[in-house]
């Protein structure tokens, strides 16, 4: 696994003030609940190909890039303050298009929002994989958690680098304010686990993988059994029309 970093700010003092303006400016005020949204780069052409990218760091299609824009205009509408991503292009460029659609946000980058790393599968086709990691397919297919491809993180790897590093964002999220994570389809859907506590396993089981630029929004609030504040999941698989 990659070693983890913090994510890198533009700079501080005057562009955190900055940044609380802006929030406010777009609409986020204390009554308002805190939302997220987790959002999958755009099309590669390993995602054309049914190839297992991982951590390999592959560039947008020229539909991907398309996509991109077309979900970009569509979270508009839902006035996020910031944008963070993953540093690998693709989820960076799509983050790229979300910020210059919301007016030019700032975009923070931190590889704990990468993709899993799949092991020996990146740069394999799912035949290829099933054909060279057969027990391996097997246990994908049954939900069982494992390495991927020998060497490769596990759903709980990839939950607990996600864990730090929404731990960090939720203590930097003001009252109402709204932020974009552009990120993977295996990280997305781990890291929405991690912040509505299902375990790793049931959501790899009962949560739909993410299509090319689709998201997921979640919202924070009081839940009604406790009157604890938690998060909830209020879209999933959501896309711009068309897409």
């Amino acid at each position: 696994m990659s070693p983890s970093r913090r994510p890198r700010a533009a700079s501080s003092g005057g562009a955190e003030a900055t940044r609380r303006v802006s929030a406010e400016a777009a609409g986020g005020t204390k009554g308002d609940p805190r939302r997220l949204i987790v959002l999958r780069h755009g099309q590669t052409g390993s995602n054309l190909k049914g190839i297992w990218q991982g951590q390999l760091d592959h560039e947008l299609t020229d539909l991907g890039r398309e996509q991109a824009r077309a979900a970009a205009a569509a979270i508009a509408s839902l006035r996020p303050t910031r944008v963070v991503s993953s540093d690998l292009v693709r989820a960076r460029d799509t983050a790229e298009e979300v910020a210059a659609a919301s007016g030019g946000l700032p975009v923070s980058t931190d590889e704990r929002w990468r993709e899993i790393h799949a092991g020996g599968w990146q740069g394999l086709t799912a035949a290829q994989v099933y054909s060279q990691y057969p027990q391996d397919a097997d246990k994908l297919i049954s939900g069982e958690d494992f390495k991927r491809g020998g060497h490769g993180e596990s759903l709980a790897d990839v939950g607990a680098r996600t864990r730090a590093a929404l731990d960090e964002l939720l203590a930097s999220m003001d009252p109402g304010e709204c932020v974009v994570i552009a990120t993977h389809g295996v990280t997305g859907r781990s890291l929405v686990a991690e912040l509505v506590g299902l375990d790793q396993s049931t959501a790899w089981r009962v949560l739909g993988g993410f299509g090319n630029c689709h998201w997921a929004v979640l919202e924070e609030g009081a839940t009604t059994m406790t009157g604890r504040s938690g998060w909830r999941i209020t879209q999933w698989n959501a896309s711009a029309v068309g897409l």
